[in-house]
């Protein structure tokens, strides 16, 4: 099965914007695959969680698809972990491509081989 998984993501990210959407995606799929193997190691169906959060089973369905059309909101995915006897915990975690941006931008902005302006040649006059 596995094999079968690698030859298709081959080929389709031979295609042509296929990757880099695959790409942009990544963060919401490893979103998606905590919030299933939670349900998973949990042990209960979509109906029994729904029941726990006060919600219905095809509110949960909505929320584990990656298919949906909306965001849950922060709430929504608090109830969700509390049924399945976990927490939420949101993060902003600083991007590699930040990181080096920052790093450049640094390193042009200490130049020491600074022109005076225009303003400061004529005041010194």
């Amino acid at each position: 099965m596995a094999d079968a998984l690698t030859k298709f993501k081959a080929r389709a990210f031979a295609r042509p914007g296929v990757k880099q959407a695959y790409e942009e995606l990544a963060e919401e799929f490893l979103f998606l695959d905590e919030v299933l193997k939670a349900r998973a190691d949990s042990g209960l169906t979509q109906a029994e969680v729904a029941a726990r959060a006060g919600t219905t089973q095809s509110a949960i369905a909505r929320l584990e698809s990656a298919e949906s059309k909306h965001s849950p909101t922060i709430a929504t995915l608090q109830k969700y972990a509390r049924a399945l006897g976990y927490t939420v915990e949101i993060r902003l975690v600083k991007t590699q491509r930040a990181l080096k941006s920052r790093s450049a931008s640094r390193v042009s902005s200490a130049s020491p081989a600074r022109r005076p302006t225009a303003s400061a040649t004529r005041s010194a006059k």
